[in-house]
Parts: structure tokens; C-alpha cells; sequence
């Protein structure tokens, strides 16, 4: 798409953390050809079609560093729950459910993505082959992951720890499938990683196989890290330390590995992951419904100059809610009135969310050179006025609901409000189809599990 869009805001992201006031962007293509006043631009870009943006920002689409978009099938399930959700709800649903299902319920969290002003999905779950083509039909950018396991996973929600390596090679095949018809495809909009689900579940046998995965096809690798307290005590029955020096010691640290959550992290392991570089996906509205991150190191985190990326987790794809309580839960924990500042936590959900996928050429930032990856959020509505200062408005009072317009790789995937790769009423329609199908055959597959009374109708 070639466009001008002028009388905007542009909030850059960049190095200096540059905010054009009548400001404007020309997109060539897929990419961002310059940035600049309006004035300026309009006579060097006369022939372009324009978007005007007079009363609104246009910001780097966000980068959601971690999310599970099927999981959106658990909504309103598991979120009071005390602790056991990943083995006693997550992964016996995500078995439960037929491809069909799969796609319906991923096609939804990209529809909420989308409107949220997301413009990169890292998403990482089991089975992901047999649903990529729904979210590559989103038209957002992917990085797409099988999250491999070799313990029964079906078993621990029972206590029982039982590593099978037929079972860790039936998710082997599947990464390696999920690879082979996905990688670097849509002109490489869609990328695949290499994923471990947990420390507890990967024994060093599988994480030997996948760190050769990763080496073979030359992908980066992602991870759950000291998520729960069961994990924590597992890896040190099994290996006497922390789920850090168990990746440590098998070779899984690293700039290459994007690891979630670090909830039950010490500071000795903190230490270490800041001292190899590896990146952080930080979920603060998922880890805080469960309270969980009344544990976490975050300052220490924070001031290791680790790079923090910000994600969504699950049951939510909402960056704009993981901007507002990420500010708050780490403020709170700090003590703090002012750290981190919002454009601390914008970063979070922008260029440090390039970093963290070895994008930063680019991706999460509006400069010339790097692909359009853009969001336009209306600015004139009562909850961001008076607009004193922007950054502080949009990261703690923005919604989904402001986003106006978002474009990926200078193509609109929707504009005034209207999604344009995807029908809503149909796919919110088959969504609420497929969680009620998927919560019966749950029910069916595993009768131990509380089931909630389900509507077909939405």
C-alpha cells in the first residue's frame, strides 16, 4: 500500500523516544519510506493517497511477546482459580479439541489482537499445525511455535511425573511439520520458533532434541521459565537447583531464547539470565490474577538491564490492559510513583519486543526503512482528554476500543474500526461453537474435570 498519512501524532519508539506533533508517515510497499512533519512530507509525497490522523496517534503496532491464542477457549474458566490451571485445564483442552475448533477459537484472539492495536502474535502451544492457516489469514505477523514436552502432560495434574520419549517424539513431529509448511512464508510474515512448554516437562534428552531443531533451521527458541511453585519444586527433585541452572547447564541460556513469566525466579538466577543475554516475556495481567507476581523480582529484573518484552499470556489478547497493570504491578512493587515511566512500558510492548525476536532492524519502531507495522488510535475520547502528556494517557488509561486502525506490512488489516481480514459476526459466532463442542468432548475425555454450563448462543 502506498499512503501518506498526515496530521497525526507519530510516537516513534525510537532511540530518543522522538513524538512528531503534526507529523506524518509515507509507507511504500510494505515499509515506512519517511517520517516527518506534515507540511514537509505532503510536498515531497504529493502523489500518495492520504489517510488524515488529525486527532490521533499513530504508534508502532504492538508486539504481543507472548500469548496462546487457543486458550481463549478457557475465558471465564480459570481465571479465580487458586493454582493447577496449566495441568488441569490448559493442556487437557488444547488435546480435547478438533482442528476446526482450534482455528475458530485462534481466529478470535487475532480478531481481538487486531483490535487491540497488535500487529505481532508470538504464540507458542501444542498442535499448532493443524490451526496456523486461520491465524496466517489474520494477516498478522507470526512467530509460531509446537510447545514441546516429553513428560505426560496429561498426568501431572495427578502429581505423577512420568517422561516418555514416544510422547516427547509425537510433539518433535509436530514442530518439525509446523516448520517445514510455515516458516518464512507470507514473504516472511510468518516465522516459526523452536519451543520448549516448561522445565518441568522437558527432560534433558528433549531439550538436547530441541536445541538440534533450533540449530538445523536456524530458529530462535522460546520457553516458560519458573512459572509455578510445582515446576520450581520438580526441577529440583529432579536436578537439585533452579529451573534457570537446569537450562543453564543444558545449554538452553541465551540473546536466542525468549523465556515467559521468570515469576519464581531468585536473584542468583537473575543474575545469570542478565549475564547470557536471554530476553524476558513479562505477562503481569496473567501472573497477577493469580497473584502470583506478589513473588516476583521485578525491579531486580528491571535494573539488571535485562530487555523485558510484554505479553498477554492467555484468556486475553489486550495489550493495552498488559500496558496499564504492568506499569501498576511493577510501580507497586518498586514502591515507586515514577518507575518504571510509560515510556518504559511502551517500550516493553514495542521495540523491546523486536529485540527480543532479533527484529530490531525492523520492527517496533516508526523509522524510515522499517516495515509499516503501524496503529492509529483516536485520541479524542472522554478517558484521554485533557491530553497533558500522551504517553502517560495512552499506557494508563488507553483502550482497545481507541484503536482506530492497524496495518501490517503497510497492508490494512483494519480500517475505521472495521476489520478487513476477517468477518466478526462470523467469527465470533463460530468461536462460542466451537468452546461449547470443546468444553462437551472435554467433558467426555476427561470426566475428573469440572466442566461450566456452556451457551452455544452468542
Amino acid at each position: 500500500m502506498d499512503v501518506l498519512i498526515r496530521n497525526c501524532t507519530v510516537v516513534t519508539c525510537d532511540n530518543e523516544g522522538t513524538i512528531i506533533q503534526d507529523g506524518a508517515i509515507a509507507v511504500s510497499g510494505e515499509t515506512i519510506t519517511a517520517i516527518g512533519k506534515t507540511d514537509d512530507l505532503e510536498r515531497r509525497f504529493n502523489h500518495l493517497e492520504t489517510i488524515d490522523g488529525q486527532g490521533k496517534a499513530v504508534l508502532p503496532g504492538f508486539i504481543n511477546a507472548h500469548t496462546h491464542t487457543v486458550l481463549n477457549v478457557l475465558r471465564g474458566t480459570v481465571e479465580d482459580l487458586d493454582a493447577g490451571a496449566v495441568y488441569t485445564y490448559m493442556t487437557p483442552i488444547t488435546f480435547a479439541m478438533t482442528p476446526d475448533e482450534r482455528s475458530a477459537i485462534a481466529s478470535l484472539g487475532c480478531l481481538e489482537a487486531i483490535k487491540c492495536g497488535t500487529t505481532t502474535l508470538v504464540d507458542p502451544l501444542r498442535h499448532v499445525h493443524t490451526y496456523a492457516q486461520a491465524m496466517v489469514d489474520s494477516g498478522l505477523r507470526l512467530f509460531l511455535s509446537e510447545s514441546c514436552a516429553d513428560a505426560l502432560t496429561l498426568q501431572i495434574r495427578f502429581g505423577n511425573y512420568e517422561y516418555s520419549r514416544q510422547w516427547g517424539e509425537e510433539f518433535l513431529e509436530r514442530a518439525v511439520t509446523l516448520v517445514e509448511k510455515f516458516h518464512n512464508v507470507e514473504n516472511g510474515r510468518v516465522q516459526c520458533q523452536i519451543a520448549a512448554h516448561a522445565t518441568d516437562n522437558c527432560s534433558p534428552w528433549m531439550l538436547g532434541e530441541l536445541l538440534a531443531l533450533s540449530e538445523k533451521y536456524d530458529l530462535r527458541r522460546t520457553i516458560h521459565l519458573a512459572q509455578s511453585r510445582d515446576e520450581v519444586a520438580q526441577i529440583k527433585a529432579l536436578n537439585g537447583g533452579t529451573p534457570v541452572e537446569y537450562l543453564r547447564d543444558n545449554g538452553w541460556l541465551g540473546s536466542e531464547l525468549l523465556a515467559a513469566h521468570w515469576i519464581f525466579c531468585t536473584e542468583q538466577d537473575i543474575e545469570i539470565l542478565a549475564e547470557t543475554g536471554t530476553h524476558m516475556a513479562h505477562c503481569p495481567a496473567s501472573g497477577s490474577r493469580h497473584g502470583s507476581h506478589s513473588g516476583a523480582k521485578m525491579p531486580t529484573i528491571f535494573d539488571a538491564g535485562v530487555n523485558v518484552a510484554l505479553g498477554t499470556d492467555n484468556m486475553s489478547e489486550d495489550m493495552f490492559q498488559a500496558l496499564s497493570i504492568g506499569l501498576i504491578i511493577n510501580r507497586g512493587k518498586r514502591g515507586s510513583g515514577t518507575e518504571p515511566a510509560p515510556s518504559q512500558i511502551l517500550d516493553c510492548a514495542t521495540r523491546n519486543g523486536a529485540f527480543a525476536l532479533d527484529r530490531q532492524a525492523n520492527l517496533g519502531t516508526i523509522e524510515q526503512g522499517k516495515l509499516a507495522d503501524l496503529s492509529i488510535v483516536n485520541l479524542r475520547r472522554p478517558h484521554l482528554t485533557p491530553n497533558i502528556n500522551l504517553l502517560s494517557n495512552l499506557v494508563h488509561y488507553g483502550q482497545a476500543s481507541d484503536v482506530e486502525s492497524v496495518m501490517v506490512g503497510g497492508r490494512m488489516v483494519m480500517q475505521n474500526g472495521k476489520v478487513l481480514t476477517m468477518n466478526e459476526d462470523d467469527t465470533l459466532r463460530n468461536a462460542q461453537e466451537a468452546t461449547a463442542n470443546a468444553w462437551a468432548r472435554m467433558h467426555e475425555m476427561y470426566p475428573d474435570i469440572r466442566v461450566p454450563e456452556i451457551s452455544k448462543q452468542n
